[in-house]
């Protein structure tokens, strides 16, 4: 079995950086997290995501309506290789009294793409 650690570690800080980057509400280091095209499968949706996409309204409307920040519960290397890792994950979304607005389920891919790592796909049940 080939060691796949640097690959992991590298997988592992983009997660780290995107929930950062959506908690701080920062479009620019959120977008940064992602090889776009990105695909998100959400609420029986297929969206691909390009560059620019983003905008500060998701923060406050739909299912983020009473968002206030989100966190991981766990995340689970399933498969890795040298360019791409995929993980079981699960994030709890908070609103700003602490109190839980659920936890959701999800398969994130993280892939090295021109020596650069970012999300390229994820799965959830969130909504």
């Amino acid at each position: 079995m080939i060691d796949q650690t640097d690959a992991i570690d590298a997988a592992m800080r983009v997660l780290d950086e995107f929930m950062a980057a959506f908690n701080a509400r920062d479009l620019p280091a959120f977008e940064a997290t992602f090889n776009f095209p990105s695909i998100r499968l959400a609420s029986n949706t297929l969206r691909i995501i390009e560059r620019g996409d983003q905008r500060p309204d998701m923060f406050v409307s739909g299912a983020l309506r009473e968002w206030d920040h989100s966190a991981w519960e766990h995340r689970r290397v399933i498969h890795a290789g040298p360019d791409k890792v995929h993980l079981d994950t699960r994030f709890t979304r908070y609103r700003a009294d602490g109190s839980v607005i659920g936890g959701f389920d999800s398969i994130y891919v993280v892939t090295c793409e021109g020596g650069r790592w970012g999300i390229k796909a994820r799965s959830s049940f969130a909504p």
